[in-house]
């Protein structure tokens, strides 16, 4: 997740959009029975041959409102930190699965799909790191992280986000972020992490997750189109990418519904490289719509979210749709 939300998607406001999915998941595919008789999001998601998800916490793990609402609702649920660089290997010769085994059992335990986030970022890095990497071991640490998390979890991942957030609309290379990885390896940081998840665990789809992907404007404009140049990179140089993570931060408005066409266009051009898409994060800034009146802020979120799901689900590339919660951030989480 690149940057937090002031208040991520309610989940009633979620559960309502998606209830009103005959012209959301349904999209693209005729309208059959089963879905109006779907009673949960996975159900309503496997009538359209989908998964529904969500990020969960260990702590909500330990809170039987919440776990127990992902287990009804979810077939597929995502670590929100555990699974990162600082938590999961804390020391240069440590690693710390504890709480990413917890969270492994539980999707085992209830029949949930479970994601992988994330082998490769220049954010949430442990301290030891920096100081100790140099260009002439980097590319070894890279892949022995990956081998060691990657392969402890090895056939039972859906799929990995193997690299996350390289891109720099104004960076080298056709728009690279000057990560620690980059600044140490080049590009080809990101065919050696590719490489290593791959050797590690053969079955998981392997994941380019980035955010900034779906809306209108210059930024989101010049970062798609980094990202479809990384992703013909990837494609030339037979680097094993799966599936493209479109993390999906949107932003409700009063009366204002975004442009969608930039996003039509690019996910047209990702189809003719053969790449599935994952909704990996999708969530709902509702910070302009405080102070209106009770309910506005939940019918606004519904709205904006109802409207996304309507447009990016016309493009059968999408087979997962996870939001980054199903309850707002904070809540329930203690």
């Amino acid at each position: 997740m690149k940057y937090r939300l002031i208040n991520p998607m309610r989940r009633r406001a979620f559960l309502k959009a998606a209830s009103l999915g005959a012209g959301a998941l349904a999209v693209g595919w005729p309208l059959s029975p089963a879905w109006a008789l779907a009673e949960t999001l996975r159900d309503a998601a496997a009538t359209r041959r989908m998964l529904a998800g969500s990020a969960i916490s260990n702590p909500q793990l330990h809170n039987p409102r919440v776990s127990g609402l992902v287990a009804e609702q979810c077939s597929i649920v995502v670590p929100e930190n555990v699974m990162k660089w600082d938590f999961i290997h804390p020391e240069r010769d440590r690693y710390e699965f504890t709480a990413a085994d917890e969270l492994a059992a539980f999707a085992a335990q209830n029949s949930l799909r479970l994601r992988g986030h994330n082998l490769c970022w220049h954010d949430a890095q442990p301290p030891w790191l920096a100081p100790y990497a140099t260009s002439e071991n980097a590319a070894q640490l890279l892949e022995e992280h990956i081998q060691t998390v990657a392969g402890r979890y090895a056939g039972r991942i859906h799929s990995w986000d193997v690299v996350n957030e390289a891109i720099d609309p104004a960076g080298p290379d056709g728009g690279m972020r000057r990560s620690l990885w980059y600044n140490l390896l080049g590009k080809n940081y990101i065919s050696i992490a590719f490489h290593a998840a791959a050797k590690a665990d053969p079955n998981a789809l392997l994941t380019y997750n980035e955010y900034g992907l779906e809306e209108q404007g210059n930024d989101h404009e010049d970062r798609r189109d980094a990202t479809l140049a990384l992703l013909r990179w990837m494609r030339k140089n037979r680097i094993p990418v799966h599936a493209l993570g479109l993390q999906s931060h949107l932003t409700a408005r009063y009366d204002e519904l975004p442009d969608w066409s930039g996003m039509h266009d690019f996910l047209k051009k990702v189809a003719k490289l053969e790449i599935k898409i994952f909704i990996t994060e999708l969530d709902v800034d509702d910070s302009n719509l405080y102070g209106g009146k009770p309910g506005e802020a939940d019918r606004e979120i519904a709205w904006i979210c109802k409207n996304y799901l309507d447009n990016v689900l016309k493009h059968p590339q999408v087979e997962a749709v996870l939001t980054w919660g199903l309850v707002s951030h904070g809540v329930y989480c203690s």
